[in-house]
């Protein structure tokens, strides 16, 4: 009995941090409120047509991509979906690495902008319930331990490109100077479900478009733009060069490390703004 009840106390316990650890995602605009899919773009080809030919050619082109071993190794990475993916994966074109601690504002416009774009695509899955390509072929994926849960949900459109490409137009929008990478990697994270087999290329193509549509209506909320200023503030803080000084900066002890402005007064732990210490700008 006293075993049960440990045991009880601890499930307890662990499904308490659990919820702690969890995002807490404001949504700028509920699935509803979002642009209907099934009314402005057209649902999955026919079999017949000749669209899904090109679908057809285009899972062929992405089992070639497969022999890439280095191709292979990103499309797998590129699989397990979320915004953690999508930071670590474009780190390289967007310049710079986005945490929820060191870059708050741009993550936050992330999560929540990521998420109301998601949303666009909830009705058509349901609806269309399309058959993947790995299921109509009879052929494993690159990530055989998903098939079983892909194989339970429509591949139209693909959801893993919506966050791609709305991932790759957010921060664009953040940092427009890298806008060539970034786009060009937004393109290549949905490219990379053909290279898994998991979506066919009409999914793909569907989903950059649903994109763009949400993406679009994100900037009829206020509350987004004034979340995007934040962020692109939050950015050119960070990237701004430090300026040079006639006059020597001056240091002071802030605990264990020296810290002053960049106008080389000292930093106390009350300073707002930017802050150098041990050589690092530091946002406060």
């Amino acid at each position: 009995m006293k075993k049960n009840i440990l045991l009880f106390i601890a499930l307890c316990l662990a499904t308490t941090m659990q919820a702690q650890d969890e995002e807490v995602v404001d949504a700028y605009f509920t699935t509803g409120e979002m642009p209907d899919m099934m009314v402005f773009l057209p649902g999955p080809p026919d079999s017949t047509s000749v669209a899904f030919a090109n679908d057809v050619n285009r899972y062929f082109w992405g089992k070639e991509m497969r022999k890439d071993s280095v191709r292979a190794a990103e499309a797998i990475r590129d699989a397990v979906y979320g915004l953690d993916t999508i930071l670590e994966e474009f780190e390289e074109a967007f310049g710079m690495k986005i945490t929820k601690d060191d870059t708050p504002e741009i993550y936050k416009v992330l999560l929540e902008g990521t998420a109301t774009c998601d949303s666009i695509c909830t009705l058509p899955k349901r609806k269309y319930m399309r058959r993947r390509p790995f299921l109509r072929f009879h052929e494993s994926t690159l990530t055989p331990d998903e098939e079983e849960s892909l194989s339970k949900n429509g591949s139209y459109p693909s959801g893993h490109t919506l966050l791609g490409w709305s991932s790759a137009l957010l921060m664009t929008e953040i940092n427009p100077d890298r806008a060539t990478e970034i786009l060009k990697r937004g393109y290549r994270y949905g490219e990379n479900r053909l290279v898994v087999g998991a979506h066919w290329q009409s999914d793909t193509d569907a989903a950059r478009l649903a994109a763009s549509a949400a993406y679009a209506r994100l900037h009829t909320s206020e509350r987004f733009l004034e979340q995007m200023r934040k962020a692109r503030e939050e950015f050119k803080a960070l990237n701004t060069p430090v300026p040079v000084s006639d006059a020597p900066a001056t240091e002071v002890k802030t605990g264990s490390s020296a810290a002053y402005t960049l106008q080389g007064t000292p930093a106390n732990n009350s300073t707002r703004g930017i802050v150098i210490s041990k050589g690092n700008k530091i946002l406060r």
